[in-house]
């Protein structure tokens, strides 16, 4: 595993994680790019989640609380940024893309024997090379109302289950309006935007791992493609196709805030 050179402002080492695997929840005093050189990568900020393929890089600043996983088998790369030689200063959680460019000079870095030279100079394309892309993060929470709660789980053991609340409510013993209260007090939107998140969060996998789009929306409880691409849209900020796509175009400018 590399370590900081002298002059050098990163971090990186290789971490295999097996299938359906997470690390506890941990902070770092770093700042930290989660990116996977290979498989889907997950990580979670609080109630919001994203899902990575290595197409796309998460930004975590130092100091806030998550936790990693894997969609499935993942070759992450531990890349850590040290605050205060750090050109980066973003004060949230931001998905970076990971263009050809970036995921090479990503991967020169984790070798072993580079002078620190020519880590200075990669590691200060690398920060220029960080694009944030404007997307909104799925945020699906846990409500505090025992059996909105144990709504929750149902719709989250299967996200294409059609039935309203009313019904989800026989089943646990609770009207629909007590439901709906318990929904809006406790997470903060309404039963109907938490079960689309909800469904949103269980199609990122599938999404990241290629599922054809029609097959995506079936599982998760769309009738159609189109359907799920326009809540998708409207949700996120853009289609799932240029939520992974290797060539969407930024919509912040670069780390280096030139346009």
């Amino acid at each position: 595993m590399s370590q900081y050179g002298q002059t050098g402002a990163m971090l990186l080492g290789d971490l295999p994680i097996a299938a359906g695997a997470w690390f506890p929840w941990h902070e770092h005093p770093a700042h930290q790019l989660v990116w996977a050189a290979s498989g889907v990568a997950a990580v979670m900020v609080g109630d919001a989640q994203w899902v990575l393929p290595s197409t796309r890089a998460l930004w975590i600043p130092a100091g806030v609380r998550h936790r990693t996983g894997a969609a499935g088998n993942v070759e992450l790369r531990g890349i850590y940024a040290d605050p205060e030689q750090c050109p980066v200063d973003w004060p949230s959680p931001r998905i970076v893309l990971v263009r050809p460019l970036l995921r090479e000079l990503l991967e020169h870095l984790s070798a072993d024997g580079i002078s620190d030279d020519a880590r200075r100079r990669a590691e200060a394309v690398a920060f220029d090379l960080l694009e944030p892309m404007d997307v909104a993060p799925i945020v699906v929470p846990t409500p505090a109302d025992p059996r909105a709660r144990d709504v929750a789980d149902a719709v989250l053991a299967d996200p294409a289950d059609s039935r309203g609340l009313a019904e989800l409510g026989r089943d646990v013993g609770a009207s629909e309006r007590t439901l709906a209260r318990a929904f809006v007090r406790d997470c903060r939107m309404t039963f109907g935007t938490w079960r689309t998140q909800a469904r949103l969060r269980a199609a990122l996998p599938l999404l990241a791992r290629g599922t054809p789009m029609t097959t995506v929306a079936h599982r998760v409880g769309y009738a159609t493609a189109s359907a799920f691409v326009a809540a998708f849209r409207r949700a996120v900020g853009v289609p799932p196709g240029a939520y992974f796509s290797a060539t969407t175009a930024a919509t912040f400018p670069p780390a280096n805030g030139r346009s």
